[in-house]
């Protein structure tokens, strides 16, 4: 893929983009939002993730 291919295809995400309702686009960004995973899964993994839970679980008790 060459600089004006790829310039190209910016330019038409761009304005697709734009295009779209600003509603659309909330909805959007919230929808990508909610599916992801915690902060504490993402960047460590399962194991304090798992912890944290934990404690939270005993705390309740």
């Amino acid at each position: 893929m060459n600089s004006n291919e790829y310039v190209k295809f910016i330019t038409q995400t761009f304005v697709k983009y734009i295009e779209q309702p600003k509603d659309e686009r909330k909805k959007h960004r919230q929808v990508k939002k909610d599916d992801k995973a915690p902060a504490l899964y993402r960047w460590f993994g399962v194991l304090p993730y798992i912890f944290y839970y934990g404690f939270r679980r005993r705390e309740k008790k």
